[in-house]
């Protein structure tokens, strides 16, 4: 379904629901689309919530992205995503920059949020996102070329024995490439995940926190995932040995299991 994200805005989101249960929204990382969270983990979690994905601003089906924007633009659209959908209250789980996008809308909007999952991310400030593994990612992206782009991604996203495992690359590069994502896109979304810093209003976060962080992360170094655990009062550290950027490929089960903790510790 198509949302707008503002009753005046020209921004609109595609958005999908499934599963039943208390309102879950997730929110996607740089350059992913509303694919990339793999049939495990949503099967995992709608026998247990009424999930919400969608595709950022720019990607899929969602309208053009029309210029550059902040972390900040994108939890205005994250709400909008909320009320579209006439969810009052939802669980939020971020990963990546829809980590940087869950923490900015819980601070924008503490009230609607029930718990928060933040999923190898950074609460920012200088030298947050400067891996190795980003700035090959970032000169993939740059080159335009294709195949180059695919190569990295799956390299730097999981961790070497992930990516050892047979068909991985073709299934990685089958689900990426499902959706298109302009290279202006992410060029936007780069940009604003530079910006991107919290570190000052974390301690405002009340509601029960998950962070979660493989330690093998090339995209954004496990010291940040603890960093931002240590600055929400409360906020509990998982951190995952062995694990790459995108532990739920990973980690399906898992995942799905640490989603269903912190939610029930929101109706305790």
């Amino acid at each position: 379904m198509l949302i707008p994200t503002h009753p005046d805005s020209t921004t609109v989101l595609d958005v999908e629901v499934t599963g039943s249960g208390e309102p879950l929204l997730l929110i996607a990382g740089m350059s992913a689309h509303r694919e990339m969270w793999t049939d495990e983990l949503l099967d995992a979690l709608t026998r247990h919530f009424e999930v919400a994905v969608y595709d950022h601003r720019g990607i899929g089906g969602s309208s053009r992205a029309e210029g550059a924007f902040t972390i900040a633009d994108l939890a205005g659209d994250a709400s909008g995503v909320l009320d579209g959908l006439g969810w009052d209250t939802a669980h939020v789980l971020g990963t990546s920059m829809g980590g940087m996008i869950a923490q900015e809308l819980v601070l924008a909007h503490p009230d609607r949020v029930r718990s928060l999952v933040l999923g190898c991310t950074t609460a920012g400030g200088p030298g947050a996102i400067g891996t190795s593994g980003a700035l090959r990612l970032v000169e993939a992206i740059a080159s335009r070329d294709a195949a180059r782009v695919a190569r990295t991604a799956f390299e730097v996203n999981l961790s070497p024995e992930f990516c050892s495992g047979d068909g991985a690359f073709d299934r990685f590069t089958r689900s990426s490439t499902i959706r298109k994502v302009p290279s202006a896109v992410v060029a936007y979304q780069a940009a604003a995940c530079g910006g991107h810093d919290t570190r000052d209003r974390l301690a405002t976060i009340s509601v029960p926190t998950t962070v979660i962080h493989g330690d093998v992360d090339e995209v954004i170094g496990v010291a940040e995932g603890e960093r931002l655990a240590a600055g929400i009062p409360g906020a509990t550290l998982e951190r995952w040995p062995g694990v790459g950027h995108m532990f739920w490929w990973e980690r399906p089960e898992q995942t799905a299991e640490i989603t269903i903790r912190t939610a029930k510790s929101a109706r305790a």
